[in-house]
């Protein structure tokens, strides 16, 4: 499965909604409808795989990526739903609570596959394989 992926620059104030349209060639396939969030994103997440969280899932639920790729995780859900984190089985990261609207970058620096789930909701559950 494709993923998402923002590379431009040094320009901080895009939202997602705003962009979306420069992305179709690289949809993710059916329930990842980046037109429908409005989170902004942080200067850290451009260049990154982008993960969204929506309606207690996450889109894609796999990622594949190369070494020092930056994967961010964005909570597209409607204003006062469900927060929800990004947390490795493993331990080696987790995000806070992140509210809608708000989103959680994290690098992959080596080869292997990260196990991850949401604390408050462990049926939550995605892969990302970095090679």
């Amino acid at each position: 499965m494709s993923a998402l992926r923002f590379a431009f620059g040094a320009s901080v104030a895009l939202t997602i909604a705003a962009v979306a349209g420069c992305f179709s060639e690289h949809s993710s396939g059916p329930g990842v409808d980046l037109a429908a969030c409005t989170a902004q994103l942080p200067s850290e997440a451009f260049g990154s795989t982008i993960v969204i969280i929506r309606d207690f899932a996450f889109a894609p639920e796999q990622v594949r990526v190369r070494p020092g790729t930056k994967v961010t995780w964005v909570n597209c859900g409607a204003p006062a739903t469900d927060s929800h984190t990004s947390t490795a089985d493993a331990g080696s990261w987790t995000s806070p609570l992140l509210a809608p609207g708000e989103t959680f970058t994290q690098e992959f620096a080596t080869a292997g596959a990260f196990a991850y789930h949401c604390v408050p909701h462990p049926d939550m559950r995605g892969t990302v394989t970095v090679e």
